[in-house]
């Protein structure tokens, strides 16, 4: 091989390895909370649109079954990062104070609890007061029921009586006139219960957030790990979720489409109402606007920790420093994502 030809060589494998090297993703395993429903939206329109891929990242998302799943499972290892409720986030520090590798929350996605309690009318609970001396129901499991105790404190809430069935029941028993009443994300068990031939009409919610209980809900996790390793890629994942996050919410009747690519099955219309009513309630909310979209309030942080540290049973209480990392937020320009207020 001639000296020239040896250089030429040279020349186009160091091109060939830096278009490599340019192009090169980083891997990131990704878990929802729960399946492929409306909120879920918010996450695949950045897939979909490639502003993962376009920041460097080589994103892939799995449906969940539950927060408490999604924590222990970036936690594990087996994800990166996750979308879960705060308070199973608290819950997993508090009772796992020597987990080698316990998950932080890193962008605030729900300012507020999507948890509610629901009745029928004809129950005639039509506020706190009302569920005194009441039946009601939930999965163990329940955001809603696990925090029933702050929700009770707050509205001078006593003697009440628990059923426990598995998720795909809630509804039904309230329906059929088993329990009095059932705690629930407001936005799943309203459609659930229209579902199973109730209007909306007769449907009374009490929403967590509008009773005094000011619980911050799901946010984006990641695993220590990847926060130490490559905090690069954290803020990377999160200025492209923003992004598409905004498209979600400016057009939710366009953005359901990504989640029809990956649940066939699905209702179209039912889950673009409820990827609408996660928006109104929880995520672009009156305390999301104050705060900002993604950030957190110190105080209100700190005071959710005692809470929850008190309605939970933690072995240890929840240090409110060691469960939020907000330094991989992207800049206030690309947080202005929440669609204009409505009127």
């Amino acid at each position: 091989m001639t000296k020239r030809l040896f250089l030429k060589t040279v020349a186009a494998l160091a091109t060939v390895a830096a278009v490599g090297t340019a192009h090169a993703q980083t891997p990131i395993k990704f878990q929802l909370d729960w399946r492929f429903e409306g909120p879920a939206a918010l996450f695949l329109q950045s897939a979909a649109k490639g502003y993962y891929k376009a920041a460097g990242l080589d994103v892939s998302i799995d449906a969940g079954n539950g927060s408490g799943g999604t924590v222990t499972r970036v936690a594990s290892g087996t994800y990166d990062m996750g979308f879960a409720d705060v308070a199973a986030l608290m819950e997993f520090h508090a009772n796992n104070p020597d987990a080698p590798n316990k998950p932080v929350a890193v962008m605030m996605v729900y300012n507020n609890t999507p948890a509610a309690v629901l009745a029928l009318k004809k129950s005639g609970i039509s506020k706190p007061a009302d569920l005194n001396g009441k039946k009601l129901g939930a999965p163990v499991f329940d955001a809603g029921r696990k925090g029933f105790p702050i929700f009770q404190k707050a509205n001078n809430v006593s003697n009440v009586a628990w059923t426990s069935m598995d998720p795909p029941l809630r509804e039904t028993m309230l329906v059929r006139g088993d329990i009095d009443a059932i705690t629930g994300f407001s936005f799943t068990s309203l459609l659930n219960l229209e579902a199973r031939g109730v209007k909306t009409e007769d449907v009374v919610i009490l929403p967590y957030a509008e009773h005094g209980v000011k619980l911050y809900g799901n946010a984006v996790i990641a695993s220590p790990k990847l926060i130490k390793e490559n905090p690069a890629a954290v803020k990377a994942f999160l200025s492209a979720f923003a992004k598409g996050a905004k498209e979600a919410m400016a057009n939710p009747a366009a953005a359901i489409d990504t989640v029809k690519a990956r649940d066939g099955i699905i209702n179209v219309a039912l889950e673009t109402r409820r990827l609408q009513l996660a928006v109104d309630s929880v995520v672009a909310s009156a305390d999301a606007r104050r705060e900002g979209f993604g950030q957190v309030n110190p105080g209100r942080l700190s005071l959710m920790a005692s809470q929850v540290s008190d309605a939970y049973g933690t072995k240890t209480r929840v240090d409110p420093s060691a469960i939020w990392n907000g330094s991989m937020l992207p800049s206030a320009a690309e947080l202005n994502v929440l669609p204009p207020a409505k009127k």
